[in-house]
């Protein structure tokens, strides 16, 4: 092999390996959703990534066992806010929040198979929010 032919042998090497870097980056971005509705999150959003099951699974049993209502870490309020702009659910395709995030993480979701993964009208919704009477 002469000179030339090894550099050239580098330069596609170098090419290669900084190409296939490029891809592993913007994958490790996270997956491109819709944006939420409304403002900041209940909680930070590293540690709703993290938690969310938890604080669901919590809120649940306060719910169903207890009969507590309007607590923080709500799934339908979560719908509510994370619902697509164009079609109000958060199932339906990679760009729909719960969906996308579940499949870019190879997660079962499995809440909507009893909970609806659409958005309340806004009357309900407001009804519904941590601190208001029912």
């Amino acid at each position: 092999m002469t000179a030339a032919g090894f550099l050239r042998a580098i330069l596609a090497a170098t090419l290669l390996l900084a190409g296939s870097g490029a891809g592993l980056v913007a994958s490790a971005s996270g997956p491109a959703l819709d944006a939420a509705r409304s403002g900041p999150c209940v909680e930070d959003p590293k540690v709703m990534r993290r938690s969310h099951m938890d604080f669901l699974k919590h809120d649940r049993d306060d719910t169903v066992r207890r009969g507590i209502r309007g607590i923080k870490h709500s799934l339908s309020a979560c719908v509510d806010c994370h619902a697509s702009k164009a079609d109000g659910r958060v199932l339906g395709s990679e760009k729909h929040f719960c969906q996308g995030c579940h499949t870019y993480a190879a997660v079962k979701v499995d809440c909507f198979d009893c909970h609806a993964s659409t958005a309340r009208p806004a009357a309900t919704a407001a009804a519904a929010a941590p601190g208001s009477l029912r």
